[in-house]
Order: structure tokens, then sequence, then C-alpha cells
């Protein structure tokens, strides 16, 4: 016995005619009649007794219908109940600037549907500061980078962080298309090593990001020392550069997402050596720590960033993460 039949028979007293009802409820009245006859089936018994005037309830349907009226009621104010206790309360997600160009949007849009009532409070700022900002507890949930967060999280007065794996991202040698930057008009191959990257003019975040400590490592293994014209810890402001033709930068594709005219702007080159791939963690408060509505939200991070994985909204990337809850 479903709800819909219940309410259908409902319908159909109140009514008086299944013509009626049925141009109530917005059905066609043959798949009406049919659940009418399904419920009279499954309780062995007749409910209405069909007349030339429309439809008129039996004695047992009478008694149904007070019943069937009181259920509905019943599970009206489960719905209400269930509405009212949905989750609620401020979640603060911290992403770095590549991460929100690809994933910010899509998030908050997800949020938005699934939990309407929890407010998101979004920070976009270089992985470094927001590694900071996680141990502070100034943070809920974070995608950061690299091993060094396991140190991180190790260091003395550092507190316990949750971590994920999310994904795997190629990282790209990126340069200006045109202009004083590539006057010669130098085209780049498809691919390139670690190896070649020791003349090129390179646009690096400082040391404490995520992304330097990544390309430090492959530098050492490589015993490459790399040629850095201007370090920048903001991503605007090293694709600026990058467009103006004051060096290259080695990033992962996400960092061109919020460029229209990128493939018009920037020319890349996929490295293809293997440490030279940023790992994306989802790293949190321990769960004792987090509010529902927090650990609501960490499963809606992993679902998005799985869905633009998979429909290669996220280009160069690999999905390594857990392909188990969503929400």
């Amino acid at each position: 016995m479903e709800l819909r039949q219940l309410r259908y028979f409902v319908r159909v007293v109140e009514r008086g005619s299944m013509s009626r009802a049925a141009l109530d409820l917005d059905v066609v009245q043959s798949a009406l009649s049919q659940q009418i006859t399904r419920l009279e089936g499954e309780l062995a018994t007749r409910l209405l007794q069909r007349t030339p005037r429309g439809v008129t309830p039996t004695e047992a349907g009478l008694a149904f219908f007070r019943e069937a009226q009181l259920t509905l009621r019943h599970a009206d104010q489960a719905v209400r109940a269930a509405q009212q206790a949905r989750l609620s309360g401020t979640v603060t997600v911290g992403l770095a600037p590549t991460t929100a160009g690809v994933l910010g949007l899509p998030l908050m849009q997800a949020m938005r549907t699934r939990y309407p009532d929890v407010r998101l409070h979004m920070v976009e700022s270089m992985s470094g500061h927001l590694t900071a900002m996680l141990n502070a507890r100034e943070l809920d949930l974070a995608v950061l980078f690299d091993t060094r967060l396991h140190q991180a999280r190790q260091a003395a007065g550092a507190r316990r962080w949750e971590m994920a794996p999310l994904l795997e991202e190629d990282l790209f040698l990126i340069c200006a298309r045109r202009g004083p930057g590539n006057p010669g008009g130098r085209a780049l191959p498809d691919t390139l090593t670690v190896a070649e990257l020791g003349d090129e003019p390179l646009i690096l975040p400082t040391g404490p990001h995520g992304l330097r400590s990544t390309l430090d490592t492959a530098f050492a293994r490589d015993r490459v020392a790399p040629h850095v014209v201007l370090e920048v810890d903001s991503l605007a402001m090293v694709m600026a550069a990058v467009d103006a033709g004051l060096g290259s930068t080695v990033q992962p594709w996400a960092a061109m997402g919020r460029y229209p005219d990128a493939a018009e702007r920037f020319q890349c080159a996929r490295l293809t050596d293997a440490p030279a791939r940023r790992v994306n963690l989802l790293c949190s408060l321990p769960d004792e720590e987090l509010s529902p509505a927090a650990l609501a939200t960490r499963v809606v991070m992993a679902d998005c960033v799985r869905e633009l994985v998979a429909s290669g909204q996220w280009f160069g990337t690999t999905w390594i993460g857990d392909t188990g809850a969503s929400a």
C-alpha cells in the first residue's frame, strides 16, 4: 500500500467523482481507477460504490477513509518535521585559486540544491595560508596539496586533521602565445620533462605553498636549478605576468580556467615526470569537531570533484578518491 493510493482514494471520496478527482490530481481517469482497484484488491473488500451519479464509499470505504485521512496528516507532519530539522548553520571552506576556479561555483550550486539552509563561507587563498587557517581552526574544510601537509600535521603544536585523497593534477609549463614574452613565436611541444626546464624563466609562488614544494621536489630529483625570475603569491598576478610575457609558469590546467580566451592567450606543455603531479587532498578538522552541516559539505565536495573529473570539465586530472558515499 502506497501513500499515493491513499491520497487518490481520499480525493475520490471528497470529490464524489472519479473524473473530478482525476482532474484535481492531474492524472488520467483510467490510471486513477486502476490504483483504486489495486487498493481494493489488496484490502480484499469493496471501498467504493459506482453509481450513474458518481461514487460513494461503502461502509468499509467510509471506515478506511477516516483512517486514510489520519495517515496522510501524519505523513504530512513527518515531512514538515524533517524540513524544519534539516541541516543548517555555517560551514567555512578554503580553496586555492586554481581549485576555486573549477570547483567553487559547482560546490556552491550543489550546496544550494542539497542543503539550502547551510550557509557557506568560501575562502580563496594560497595553499600555505589555508594550511595555517586550518591549523588555527579558522576553516572547517579545505582542498590542499602535497606531502608537506603530512609534515605540517605532525609538526609540534599542530592539531590533528582528517585527510582524504581526491585527485591528481598534471602540471603544465604555461607561457604567452604571443607578445614580448615570445618574440620569436616559439611553439611549445606537447610534453616536456622537468630536466628541460633549467633555462626557462619561471614565475612561481614562494616556498610555503603546495605547488612550489611539489616543484622543488621534482627539481631536486632531476638536479635542476630552476631559473626563477619572479616569486608571486597570487595566481591572478602570476597569470597576468605570464600573459604580459615576463616569464613562464608551471601550474595545473585549472590556472587557465578563468580565461575564456585561454587558447588564444597561452600555450602549454604537459610535464611527463611522475613527481611533477599535484595531489589534491580534502582536509578537514576531525570528525568530532565538525558540525553535521560540515560533515555533509565534505561529502558534497567529494561528489562535485568526482563529477567534474568524470565529465571532463576538470582537464588533466585523475580521480583517486573513495568512490563510495554520496549525499
